[in-house]
């Protein structure tokens, strides 16, 4: 199966690696997409670079944190056969607001206004605090800023229809855990998968979203 990796606002492609390399081993073929470009785009642009990138058929698409406003139109766009939202934002479908006009509810306080990749003690504390410090260095090198003003204005449209899995980190200290349960049922009409760990599991939990993706913890 193809497993289509979209990173998040603070890290580049390179926080996929190590979720990357288990799949890989299980016979799986995963690719970690780059959402940067020169100049910002609106959401079927992001799309479309994405599928630029992918040369498969009917992936799972998996995305992390903000690029969760992302998530549904990459998902249309390669004809995905499932999404998965790690520690990801949820668009609201009906309401039609943006991650702006959210963010109080969905971010927790203390982080709003951090810039991780400006100070990597911040990003310890809010990304990786559950990391061991071998993967607390990796996590620190995949440092990188994507965050173009689509992200915060987007006002969402239709719900998907592509079946989804929600993945809450019980530690996150970026976005509220509570708020991402809410969501996954209400906007997804979904349960989330809880585990513990922090918001980038993908670094600290490899192999247990490993496991969750490929069906052997569902």
């Amino acid at each position: 199966m193809d497993f289509v990796l979209v990173h998040g606002t603070t890290q580049s492609p390179a926080g996929w690696d190590r979720v990357a390399k288990l799949l890989t081993a299980a016979g799986h073929r995963p690719i970690a997409v780059d959402l940067l470009t020169p100049v910002d785009l609106q959401v079927e642009g992001y799309a479309q670079h994405v599928r630029d990138q992918y040369d498969g058929e009917r992936p799972v698409v998996v995305a992390h944190s903000g690029a969760g406003v992302l998530l549904p139109a990459i998902a249309e766009a390669l004809d995905a056969r499932a999404l998965v939202w790690v520690a990801a934002y949820i668009p609201d479908f009906a309401g039609g607001r943006s991650l702006r006009d959210e963010a109080r509810d969905v971010l927790e306080p203390d982080w709003i206004g951090v810039d991780p990749t400006a100070d990597p003690a911040k990003a310890s504390e809010f990304l990786f605090h559950d990391c061991d410090p071998e993967t607390e260095r990796l996590a620190l090198d995949s440092l990188r800023l994507f965050n173009p003003a689509v992200l915060a204005a987007h006002s969402a449209g239709a719900a998907p229809e592509i079946p989804s899995t929600v993945i809450v980190p019980a530690r996150d200290r970026t976005l509220r855990p509570e708020w991402l349960r809410r969501a996954a049922r209400e906007r997804l009409g979904v349960t989330a998968v809880e585990i513990d760990a922090g918001h980038c599991p993908h670094m600290s939990r490899p192999a247990e979203i490993c496991g969750i993706l490929t069906g052997s913890r569902r």
